[in-house]
């Protein structure tokens, strides 16, 4: 049966440790300036450089492709953060944080270098196989379904580079899933803002 299309952006799965993922996150600021991206629960973030009036670091929308950096994965998008700051204080039921903004957002952003996520293989061109896992590849963007994030796995762009973004672990051990289209993977952030990238083999 072939896999379902159902792009996440990156899901978190577990430390690279092996242990138990603890849901664990830091918050980040997306100004008011920026008035480009939308945001969605999945979607991977950079650093922009700055920090709101109380010190709390910026990000905005990661890009995709090789040498592109990345800070961490928003992994809440609305309601209470860290207990105290919510996505939006006056819309505590805020999913997708809109491209025109009128004031800053704050999200929490798993920005552990060693977390595990799941993401979805593309469709486009010559689908991954076995041949594929250990190697490093790109993001794609996509647009988020009002929801969830739209980024998927680049599958053109598989290679040893330690500048791609993403390292190719193995499937997703879930029945059903297979190497083809939609695929889904577990994969480390390679391209980490936090530590060095690691040639894929």
């Amino acid at each position: 049966m072939a896999n379902a299309n159902r792009p996440s952006g990156l899901s978190p799965v577990m430390p690279s440790m092996g242990v138990n993922y603890n849901g664990g996150g830091r918050v980040y600021c997306i100004p008011e300036t920026d008035d480009t991206n939308a945001y969605a629960i999945g979607d991977p973030v950079a650093s922009a450089g700055s920090s709101d009036s109380n010190g709390i670091p910026t990000v905005t929308l990661a890009t995709a492709g090789s040498g592109n950096a990345i800070r961490g994965v928003v992994m809440s998008a609305g309601g209470l953060v860290n207990g105290a700051f919510l996505a939006d204080p006056t819309n505590l039921n805020t999913i997708v944080i809109p491209a025109t903004k009128t004031k800053n957002y704050y999200v929490l952003v798993i920005d552990d270098p060693m977390v595990i996520f799941e993401a979805q293989e593309e469709a486009t061109g010559t689908a991954f196989t076995a041949a594929e896992v250990g190697l490093n590849a790109n993001l794609v963007a996509g647009t988020n379904n009002g929801y969830l994030s739209g980024w998927q796995i680049d599958r053109t762009s598989p290679g040893t580079g330690a500048t791609l973004q993403v390292k190719l672990l193995q499937l997703a051990p879930r029945p059903g899933n297979a190497f083809g289209d939609y695929a889904k993977w577990w994969v480390l952030i390679n391209n980490h803002e936090l530590k060095a990238g690691v040639a894929g083999v």
